[in-house]
Parts: structure tokens; sequence; C-alpha cells
């Protein structure tokens, strides 16, 4: 009943019949234990709201937007970016702050327990009200939320026990890769709807894949399906640097070795206005300089997507993340030069329009989903038992 009721909207008990396939008096017990745990609410009945027309009046229920709340964080190296929703996926919060990518997982995970704390509380909502939060980090995380070690102890600073940490702060707890949560939003509200199998690729400061399959993510036994190490020992990408920090390196070197055209447009910015965001808009505006950066970058993206299209055969690779609101110069050239490095027919190569928040949607996403499925029977349980022990 639950199940149906999430989708259903206003409904009448006819109606969670029709769908359900339970018998009227099965249909009927279900929905008033339901009401009775405050899980559905009663509305007035037809006749009150003005939709009766002749016969007996039909009683009308929903699973109340406002029963609790999902959270979706993105704890990302330098910043951290955090939804608040209502169980209909409409963002009642956002926040985002900068971090120190040097922070010690002491306090990194201050700033994430500020943040949420701080975020909940303006929500005006009490505190077991969130039902379900997932936070994306940027590191392979196995099926219980603890990612692996890492030699430079980059998983372990990034994903900071977080599992652990704020196992108190909902009913549903979940840690999961970054890349993975792209792919969900995606798959779910972006550039891969009705796609079976794609690549979302987030291509900013570093690489990250997450892989669907015939219409699964891929995961692995640590979650590491789409780690990017392997490209350090792939010629011509030789490291798993995303897109916008190629694009940077590229500028500062032909800056610093004046390639670039004195009186070009390239060589006039100064050292802090030297970003991938930049060098694109030069680019986009055809700028020779930019646009030999964005003639490299695409080349080097040609080689990742032709590894990857080997590996996984996807029809679509979805560039994501902040980098692709102005990366369609890169794309062309990639398109250009992907041929000589697949067999396979070559899948089409696109940005996503999601935003720089897209692993924060997928989170989001994702903690509905596990509210749908986990927190409210637990909640409505919770609430059947308390009200028989009252008894």
């Amino acid at each position: 009943m639950l199940e149906f009721a999430w989708d259903a909207g206003v409904f009448t008990a006819s109606d969670a019949m029709s769908a359900t396939s339970l018998t009227r008096s099965t249909t009927i017990d279900a929905i008033d234990t339901l009401v009775e745990a405050r899980v559905l609410r009663e509305l007035p009945n037809a006749r009150d709201a003005g939709e009766y027309r002749a016969g007996r009046p039909a009683r009308r229920f929903e699973l109340p937007a406002d029963l609790g709340l999902v959270a979706g964080l993105d704890a990302g190296d330098s910043h951290l970016s955090l939804t608040v929703a209502d169980l209909a996926g409409r963002a009642i919060l956002h926040r985002r702050v900068e971090i120190d990518p040097a922070h010690s997982i002491p306090q990194r995970q201050e700033a994430v327990l500020h943040l949420l704390e701080s975020a909940v509380a303006e929500t005006d909502v009490p505190r077991d009200a969130l039902l379900a939060l997932c936070v994306g980090v940027a590191a392979p995380v196995n099926r219980d939320g603890h990612s692996p070690p890492h030699p430079e102890g980059f998983w372990e600073r990034t994903n900071a026990g977080l599992v652990d940490l704020l196992a108190d702060r909902a009913r549903v707890v979940e840690v999961k890769n970054d890349a993975q949560l792209a792919a969900t939003a995606e798959g779910t509200t972006g550039g891969a709807v009705d796609c079976r199998d794609y690549v979302a690729l987030l291509a900013g400061e570093r690489l990250g894949a997450g892989v669907v399959i015939d219409g699964h993510l891929l995961h692995g036994m640590h979650g590491g399906v789409g780690e990017m190490f392997a490209f350090d020992y792939v010629r011509g990408v030789d490291s798993a640097f995303g897109l916008g920090t190629i694009i940077e390196q590229r500028a500062r070197a032909m800056i610093a070795a004046g390639e670039a055209a004195p009186d070009g447009a390239l060589a006039a910015l100064r050292p802090g206005e030297i970003d991938a965001r930049h060098v694109l808009a030069l680019a986009a505006d055809g700028d020779p300089d930019a646009s030999s950066i964005a003639r490299v970058a695409g080349e080097s993206l040609a080689r990742i997507v032709g590894v990857l299209g080997s590996m996984f055969d996807p029809e679509r690779v979805i560039v994501c993340g902040a980098i692709a609101d102005g990366v369609e110069p890169v794309l062309e050239a990639a398109r250009a030069a992907l041929g000589p490095h697949l067999h396979l027919p070559a899948p089409s190569l696109v940005r996503s329009r999601l935003g720089a928040d897209i692993v924060t949607q997928g989170a989001v996403l994702r903690a509905l989903d596990s509210a749908r499925h986990v927190a409210l029977p637990r909640l409505a349980e919770e609430r059947l038992r308390g009200a028989a022990a009252r008894v």
C-alpha cells in the first residue's frame, strides 16, 4: 500500500484496490492501519471537497509530502553541497560551502556535521523527520558505506568515516561514490532517461565514471567500477586528472612559455582568472590559443572515451559536473579524434544539462528511493508498535 501511495497523490480505496489487486476489505484494512500509524492522511471526502455527484461519497487519502524529509550531500574534496527535500522531491533548502582540501579527517567531519545540523535546523522540523540521507564522495565505496585504503590516504580523507559519523542523523544513511550518483541523476532526470547503456563521466578536477550497462548501475566488490587510476597507464592521458585540470595546466604552461599570443585574450588573463571556465569561454568565442587548448583536452578525452567504449560498449558518454556548461569545444575536438581509438561503433558524446550540483541531485534521488522502500515501512511499523504498547 505504501508503494502505491508514494506515486498516487490523492486516492480512494477503489483506486488502491485496482492498482494493488487486493480485495476491498484487505485494502481498507491496510489504509486504516496506515492512517492509524499517521503515515497516510485522510482528507475530506468527495462531498466535502465539492466533487460529490451521487451515491455515497468516497473517502480520500494521500501520503503527505511533509511526512518527512530527505537530504543529499556532495562531500567533495574542496566543497560540501547539501540539498534537503520533501518526499515529493521538491528542494526546500540548498547550501554549498567551500572547504580546504588539506583538512584532516576530524576537520572534514566537523564541517560535514556543522553543515548538516545548521541546514536541518533551518527547516524548522524535528530532527527525526529526516528519513534518509545519502552522501556522495570521490572514492570507491563498498555496500556498507566504507572506502578501501588509498596509498596516499585520499579515499579515507574524502570518505571520512561518514556512514558511522552520520548513522544517527536519519533513519537510513548511505554513502555512495559520486560518479555513480551522477549516473543515477542522468538516468532519472538527465541525458540518459530511457537509455540502458551509458557512462556518466565526472570530468572536472579528477575523472570518475558511473557506469550503467543493460539498465544496471555497476558497482563491484569495493565500489570501484569507474575508478580511473588505470588512465595513469594510457598513453596520451597519463593520469586521472579531469578536463578542468588539463585545461588549466595547459593554459598556464602556454602563458609561462610565451606560447600564447602576447596580444591575445589568453595571455591577457590574470593568474587568478586562469581556470577552465574562462579558457573554454574564450575557445567558444574562437580565440586561437584557447581553441588549441580545447583540442588538446579533446584528444585526451577521445582516448578516455575510447577505453570506456571498448570496456563497456555504452550507447552514450555524458560529460558531467561544473565543467559541462562550457565543454562543447572539447567535445567537438573529441568527436573528431575518436575514430582511431575504437573498433566498436563510437558512443555518442554529449554534455550534461544538470549543472554543477549533479552529485547532490543524485544523492537526493537515492535518498528518496531509500525513504520509499526502507524508511517509511520502518516508520509505520515503529508507530504501530508504539500504539499497540500504549493500549
